[in-house]
């Protein structure tokens, strides 16, 4: 495991506070925090971003989420236990995330989406992957480390 390069808080307090006012934004959102943090796991998951992924399961963990959907996230479509919305939210994350392979987000998985969320709801869905994107670059960049990195 290499060491962190740089500590994005103490070396850039301005950055960590603009990268929060985006969580805080989420927050105040209507979307249940246990789909958000699905969604940001799954995204974490997407770029290899381990500390983001240890970070978020133990936020979905204290929000009721079970460690059997958490595991099987990664083969959500093929798990059977995310519902439609769930599953529309992962589908819209996953082709956010991966745009330069896609070029662009095709119109089904746009439409699964709008059949499940508002647009106010859907644009809150795309400030989380936003967020989380963001979060990812600058913990891979930095190589941040998981919070019990260190007791394992």
């Amino acid at each position: 495991m290499s060491a962190t390069r740089i500590d994005l808080l103490k070396n850039h307090p301005a950055t960590t506070k603009a990268m929060m006012a985006l969580e805080n934004q989420l927050r105040a959102g209507t979307l249940p925090i246990t789909l958000k943090e699905l969604v940001k796991m799954r995204v974490s998951q997407i770029n290899g971003c381990a500390f983001c992924i240890d970070l978020h399961v133990d936020a979905a963990r204290k929000q009721g989420e079970t460690d059997r959907r958490l595991h099987l996230l990664a083969a959500w479509r093929e798990a059977g236990v995310f519902d439609a919305r769930e599953c529309a939210a992962l589908a819209w994350a996953e082709a956010l995330t991966r745009l330069a392979g896609t070029q662009g987000v095709p119109e089904a998985v746009y439409d699964a989406l709008a059949a499940q969320f508002s647009e106010a709801e859907i644009v809150e869905l795309t400030l989380a992957v936003v967020a989380i994107n963001g979060w990812n670059r600058f913990q891979i960049g930095f190589r941040a480390q998981p919070a019990n990195a260190a007791a394992a």
